[in-house]
């Protein structure tokens, strides 16, 4: 199941910039962050592809979305500059992005390269 995050909620699940200067990952399982925009077409077309992975590796990875016109502090702080922006998130270890809307493909890759499933 895919879950949209304010900002309130990501600090909770994803990180908390106020507690941590450095990245420190609050979640329980690895994740990716989609940064979307509700008028934006590659958005679209990448929904129901994390629909399907959410669906492939439900319980062993969230799939989180962000919408950048109702949270443009947040997407800010990530430097989003374009949409759709992925943000891969490990239990362990660096964050990194991609940009784009990446076929399942690529995004599985990713997500057994990145994110170690």
């Amino acid at each position: 199941m895919i879950q949209h995050l304010s900002m309130e909620a990501f600090k909770k699940q994803v990180f908390d910039w106020d507690k941590n200067e450095q990245w420190k990952f609050e979640g329980d399982k690895p994740a990716i962050i989609d940064f979307y925009a509700e008028w934006c077409g590659p958005c679209k077309m990448l929904g129901p592809v994390l629909e399907e992975i959410a669906a492939e590796y439900e319980g062993k990875l969230d799939i989180y979305k962000i919408d950048t016109d109702k949270e443009p502090e947040l997407s800010a702080r990530f430097n989003i500059q374009s949409v759709p922006s992925l943000l891969f998130a490990p239990k362990e270890g660096s964050p990194s992005m991609a940009l784009g809307a990446l076929p399942k493909g690529e995004l599985v890759k990713a997500i057994k390269e990145v994110l170690g499933l």
